[in-house]
């Protein structure tokens, strides 16, 4: 079985997503708030059925959750970048549970290449990401070394539906 990606309780194999769990995923990926009722009736299917397939989605893993989009900026987050670390070989795990808890982490990729670790940050200002790098990211002992590339301009890109 594979691991969840928490971490956490070990997840069932993937099960094969037919033509309506991948509708049900378009829908809810373009509108994390829609009801059960609309689901249905856009993939032709009752409500009990769009309920279990959902269901089915969240406890196999595919669906990790519902939530919000963030405008970072408007929100007071107005300095994003990507940071780029090397860290000592097989401290993945350590060093992920320590990014975790870094504030304005939004998203951690362990990656192959000519470094190890890719993270996306969000801060307030160019003060706290400096903080933020220099303080708390080089005072983990597994980080070997770090880059960090200042975003200018994002987007988040719509589901292709």
């Amino acid at each position: 079985m594979a691991e969840g990606a928490e971490g956490g309780v070990p997840l069932p194999p993937p099960r094969p997503l037919d033509a309506i769990d991948q509708d049900i995923l378009q829908m809810l990926q373009a509108d994390g708030r829609a009801s059960i009722r609309s689901v249905a009736e856009r993939v032709h299917v009752s409500r009990a059925n769009a309920y279990a397939r959902i269901n089915r989605l969240v406890e196999d893993g595919v669906i990790r959750g519902f939530g919000a989009r963030v405008n970072h900026e408007r929100a007071g987050q107005g300095t994003s970048a990507y940071i780029t670390l090397k860290i000592v070989q097989n401290s993945w795990r350590t060093v992920r549970e320590q990014l975790r808890q870094l504030p304005g982490a939004s998203h951690i990729a362990l990656v192959g290449g000519d470094f190890d670790v890719l993270l996306l940050v969000h801060t307030p200002d160019n003060r706290s990401l400096r903080e933020l790098v220099l303080t708390r990211l080089q005072a983990i002992p597994e980080v070997l070394s770090t880059r960090t590339l200042l975003v200018f301009e994002e987007e988040d890109l719509e589901p292709q539906g």
